[in-house]
């Protein structure tokens, strides 16, 4: 006898589904439909239904992986490779938008930020593989998110100059992070290395808690002017469609222009470290030294010693 249409629509449509979690990659269509042995008008209107409930994805090359709603259920255990796993396509989509480098950083100890995700540019120019590596948090894009937001902060001691426009002064340190939590991203322009200019936005989970920043980093040739403008909304668009994904909520856009969580821009005013004094760490850490590039704002030297 057979099942009521209802009801073996309902099991076909799982047994795609099925078919997508257990890949460890993306799926095709065509595998999908070879697989179930369905017809492909009947696979494609299943398909398109259970991605307009977000159970599955479509990639820019057409193939399909877990939807938004198996990835913010991922999530909860907040490990770093699910974290990567559910930001690729972001980044993917980011660099679409861009055509330059795309990082996902997450804060390391020592006053570092690392970057763990990577979506190179479409130019030769500005290609640098980050992944793997850390840099200091002062002179990155990334750093500066984490810091200004309270996931990350500063060691002891001096602040190391790797250009010469590297922030060293802890004072204007702390007044550009004051600009980034107001504007919602930061940017840097030659503080990393010289030619070398970023912005990043931070990415928020369920609550309020800042657990990565996301980056847009290419050299100053390119990034300038407008394009530094554009790269910054779509990075901060971005950093949003991926906080949502791992189940923050976002708010009204606030007065000073930043679409955070209002709790956590107060968490994170509180948190923001002292002219002088490191901020102390309130949440999850998430850094990206590719997205990393300098500020230009310039230490004074009297400062540089400041603990």
């Amino acid at each position: 006898m057979t099942n009521p249409t209802g009801t073996q629509a309902v099991d076909r449509a799982a047994q795609l589904l099925v078919e997508v979690a257990r890949n460890r990659g993306p799926v095709s269509f065509a595998e999908l439909a070879a697989t179930s042995g369905l017809a492909k008008s009947t696979t494609s209107r299943l398909l398109m239904a259970l991605e307009r409930n977000g159970l599955i994805r479509r990639d820019l090359a057409g193939r399909f992986s877990p939807g938004e709603v198996f990835l913010s259920y991922a999530w909860r255990g907040g490990a770093e490779a699910d974290l990567v796993s559910i930001a690729q396509p972001v980044l993917a989509e980011l660099g679409e938008q861009t055509g330059e480098t795309v990082n996902l950083g997450v804060p390391r100890d020592g006053g570092l930020v690392e970057q763990i995700a990577q979506v190179d540019s479409r130019y030769l120019i500005g290609g640098t593989n980050w992944v793997g590596l850390t840099v200091p948090l002062h002179c990155a894009a990334l750093g500066k998110v984490l810091l200004a937001f309270g996931a990350a902060e500063l060691p002891p001691g001096r602040l190391e100059r790797r250009t010469s426009r590297t922030i060293t002064s802890r004072t204007a340190l702390a007044v550009e992070l004051a600009a980034v939590r107001e504007r919602g991203y930061a940017v840097t322009v030659e503080e990393l290395e010289p030619g070398l200019v970023a912005v990043a936005a931070p990415v928020l989970a369920d609550g309020t808690a800042v657990v990565a920043a996301l980056s847009v980093s290419g050299p100053s040739s390119r990034l300038a002017g407008g394009q530094l403008t554009a790269a910054a909304e779509h990075c901060m668009a971005r950093a949003r469609a991926l906080s949502a994904l791992l189940g923050h909520a976002w708010r009204p856009s606030s007065p000073g222009g930043a679409d955070l969580h209002s709790d956590a821009r107060t968490r994170a005013v509180r948190t923001a470290p002292a002219p002088g004094r490191t901020a102390r760490t309130t949440g999850p850490r998430a850094t990206n030294p590719g997205a990393t590039r300098a500020s230009t704002a310039q230490a004074s030297t009297s400062e540089e010693g400041t603990p």
